[in-house]
């Protein structure tokens, strides 16, 4: 049988070192193991993701050189081992038991000896290490220093709060499909069903579960009664206003949270584009469990003289590729994976995708642009160049303070992701 630790410290080198992403790695491993498993799996490898510069630091202590090489793996070993004993609740002497038992499916039981005493070491240090690691503002916040410098600038007055809400387990928000109830009708089933939740007046859609729980759980989810989706993404298709009979373009559409979200507000014509063929698989899933119908293409939003078939849209919804810095709770491998030049790239793309997708758009028809992310280059930023640069794009205000000087609304984590929000009308 599949040993966790091994697998987690596996899982762990390919996404840190080898650049892969967590989602991808992280079904690969679970599958050898038994269901039982495989939440402690997650569990071990969000952890130490989101407490890696912290981990990183203990090691340098403890160590008299880090572990490179073909034995890189086994660093993570210890990363897997110390994060068990600072913050999970296996006794300690199970969470070093079970982590040097790890080496052997590893192929490296003549490191028993090394692991087993830098974890002990950890134990007697412990606190003399948290404290001298929490004066260094990476490992205090065990996010990228990159990234603490640009919410620092953007958000003088509330980064630190970002960056504990981007350390904590993302909640679990459902999306109730119309076509079968209203919220407040599936809150009386969730109280039926005994399941703790809070409703929200401004997510007329959105229910807030009080703890996560299976999707077998809910009630009807397989007949299509509701979705798992966070109640910042939920936003976008009641921004976008669907209504029956329009000619609608989802762009960058996968997973199709959204896509379906539109087709429960309105019997319209929905165009699903992803340039991920895979990723578009998952659309069609989606549409298939909420028995509803779109035309998903494969193709990039960046040029849609592959794909356009000439028809002008009413609406659009342009969800562009981002940082994803607002949903690092729930990808905590993206802290690891993004680089901080990434973001002009990033941003090059987006402003490319507004110009191309713009022609497409009907006169008098809206533009809703969104963005998972925190960072003003890729939201409030780019849309105000647009609009500089776009005679024909109106900016529509979504709330008091949405100035055309500093467009759209930002949501930042906490009882939701972090989103972004622009509503354009073309004239």
């Amino acid at each position: 049988m599949a040993n966790v630790r091994a697998l987690a410290a596996q899982t762990l080198f390919q996404v840190v070192d080898k650049g892969n992403s967590l989602s991808t790695q992280l079904p690969y491993a679970s599958q050898k193991l038994p269901p039982k498993d495989r939440a402690l799996l997650q569990q071990i490898c969000y952890g130490v993701l989101r407490y890696l510069p912290s981990l990183e630091n203990y090691c340098q202590q403890l160590l008299e050189q880090p572990l490179r090489g073909k034995r890189r793996v086994f660093q993570f070993l210890l990363y897997v081992g110390i994060y068990q004993l600072q913050h999970m609740r296996v006794p300690a002497h199970a969470a070093v038991a079970e982590t040097v038992n790890a080496l052997k499916p590893l192929g490296a039981p003549g490191m028993k000896g090394l692991v087993n005493a830098v974890l002990r070491n950890f134990q007697r240090q412990q606190t003399t290490l948290e404290q001298s690691a929490n004066d260094i503002l990476v490992c205090q916040y065990n996010h990228p220093s990159w990234f603490i410098k640009k919410l620092q600038a953007a958000y003088p007055d509330s980064w630190a709060e970002i960056l504990e809400a981007n350390q904590k387990q993302a909640p679990m928000w459902l999306r109730v499909n119309q076509r079968h109830d209203h919220a407040q009708a599936y809150s009386a089933r969730l109280d039926k069903a005994e399941i703790d939740h809070t409703l929200y007046n401004e997510y007329e859609d959105g229910i807030l579960l009080t703890h996560p729980v299976d999707v077998t759980k809910l009630p009807d989810f397989a007949q299509g009664a509701c979705s798992v989706q966070d109640a910042a993404a939920q936003m976008a298709a009641r921004l976008l206003a669907p209504q029956d009979g329009d000619n609608i373009l989802d762009a960058c559409a996968a997973p199709g949270g959204k896509t379906c979200h539109i087709l429960e507000l309105a019997n319209a014509k929905v165009t699903a584009l992803d340039a991920d063929e895979k990723r578009l698989e998952r659309v069609a899933d989606n549409l298939n469990r909420l028995s509803l119908e779109a035309d998903c293409v494969h193709g990039l939003a960046d040029e849609p003289n592959n794909w356009w078939q000439g028809e002008l849209f009413d609406r659009i919804l342009l969800d562009v590729p981002c940082s994803a810095t607002g949903v690092i709770r729930r990808h905590p491998d993206i802290k690891w994976l993004r680089r901080a030049t990434d973001i002009d790239e990033l941003a090059a793309l987006q402003a490319k995708i507004l110009d191309e997708i713009w022609p497409l758009l009907k006169p008098g028809g809206t533009l809703v642009y969104a963005t998972c992310s925190v960072l003003p280059q890729e939201n409030h930023q780019q849309i105000s160049a647009f609009l500089n640069r776009t005679g024909d794009a109106q900016h529509i205000p979504l709330h008091s303070e949405d100035k055309i000087e500093k467009p759209g609304l930002q949501l930042l984590p906490g009882t939701t992701d972090g989103f972004y929000y622009a509503k354009i009308q073309k004239q």
